[in-house]
């Protein structure tokens, strides 16, 4: 069977050898490598302009940007008929091809946001691994704690003011650096596709800076939504333990809806660019009426109007940018906006990606993606809504780990009073 068989509806005058090749673990692709060059700038606001207000949410995205960069290039795995082949992007990188640069890239990015993360948190490793060294009793979990926080300060112990002054000055720069790796990470996606000279839907200069500043808006919107969902647990585990050296539930709703309200001002900000750069593209198409308009004029305001005018326009884009501008922002408020924010770049992502293979080369045939719900095979598994489910949830279950060993907040107890 041949590949996109499974999942591709053809209608009118369709060549034989035509299919929805590229599916939802494409669409995936972008979006999740979105989300990590989306995450990093928002910890860039902090540490490169120092905006004092994203100190906490700096902290949050960064760490969450590390566990997305893993889940990042998953999609393209799974994808692949032959997975081990997606080693070779990076095992020989190289710049002949956007996707060969991809290895190197990803590889820079990596070692910028590890190393970030090693500044940001050697003070915690050494403070964690010295009282762990001078304990002589210690159990197993105490044993595989230290060798753990042992080995990641690098034998680095040094913790005084002079050193860690110079670990902020190490920071500020990889932060600055990483901005604009962060963005080529995610911005040679839309020149893979806006390079492509047969697709008259994709063919476009504006794709790659399309790409980034909704990348943006995507990863503020998550960080945001997940730093909500992260504060919320922290507010019943603290009210079901009620210790007096505990933070109070009122301090960290405070906390909670003050970060919102300035993260969401930011939010606003990249999603005015966004929604400005895909109008302009779009109008620019119906005015300039290339060779291709008419197939591609019935594709958008006809066949995928629903998809675009108002799932990714309407309720993605529109009314998330009404919520957030309204004053008076609440929680239950930021919570809607944030996930028709993400529907919404998720639907551009969608709509770029399904959208430009709808039409036909003969220019009068069309094709449609059903994607499989059900999976019967491992096929029908990865190129459908399990495999998409599988590839989103990865990085929270990353989160999760991770922050264990890099903790996104500070301790929750006071000193003793003496």
């Amino acid at each position: 069977m041949v590949h996109g068989e499974l999942w591709t509806l053809k209608e009118l005058f369709v060549y034989p050898n035509e299919y929805i090749y590229w599916s939802i673990q494409i669409v995936m692709y972008p979006f999740m490598t979105g989300l990590v060059a989306g995450a990093f700038v928002l910890s860039s606001l902090y540490h490169v302009f120092g905006i004092k207000e994203l100190k906490d949410m700096a902290r949050f995205a960064l760490v969450f940007s590390f566990a997305l960069l893993f889940a990042a290039p998953m999609p393209i795995v799974l994808h692949l008929q032959h997975p081990f082949r997606g080693a070779y992007v990076f095992m020989t990188p190289h710049f002949t091809s956007a996707i060969a640069a991809f290895g190197v890239v990803f590889f820079s990015y990596g070692a910028i946001v590890a190393s970030e993360l090693w500044f940001l948190y050697r003070k915690h490793f050494v403070e964690v691994s010295l009282p762990l060294k001078e304990k002589r009793d210690k159990g197993l979990f105490e044993w595989i704690k230290f060798l753990i926080f042992c080995s990641l300060t690098l034998g680095v112990n040094d913790i005084s003011e002079e050193s860690l002054k110079r670990d902020e000055k190490a920071i500020r720069i990889l932060a600055g650096v990483g901005i604009p790796v962060a963005c080529f990470l995610h911005g040679y996606a839309g020149f893979i596709f806006g390079s492509v000279k047969a697709n008259a839907l994709w063919m476009t200069p504006l794709m790659p800076v399309i790409f980034i500043m909704s990348a943006i808006v995507s990863g503020i919107a998550l960080c945001m939504l997940t730093y909500i969902i992260v504060m919320e647990i922290r507010k019943i585990k603290i009210g079901s333990q009620r210790k007096p050296w505990m933070t109070s539930v009122e301090e960290v709703k405070g906390v909670e809806i003050n970060v919102i309200k300035i993260t969401s001002k930011y939010l606003i900000l990249f999603m005015i660019f966004a929604i400005t750069l895909e109008l302009l593209d779009l109008i620019f198409r119906g005015y300039t009426a290339v060779k291709h308009w008419d197939i591609l004029r019935t594709v958008i305001y006809e066949r995928d109007f629903t998809n675009i005018f108002i799932l990714q326009y309407t309720l993605g884009n529109l009314i998330p940018f009404i919520i957030f501008l309204l004053p008076g922002l609440t929680i239950r408020r930021a919570i809607v906006g944030l996930v028709l924010a993400l529907m919404g770049v998720f639907m551009m992502r969608w709509n770029v990606v399904i959208g430009g293979q709808a039409f036909s080369l003969t220019l009068s045939g069309y094709m449609d993606y059903v994607m499989p719900i059900i999976p019967r095979n491992w096929e029908t598994f990865k190129e459908g809504l399990f495999g998409a489910l599988s590839i989103f949830t990865m990085p929270f279950v990353l989160f999760w780990i991770i922050a264990k060993i890099f903790p996104v907040f500070g301790s929750e107890k006071k000193p003793a009073a003496h």
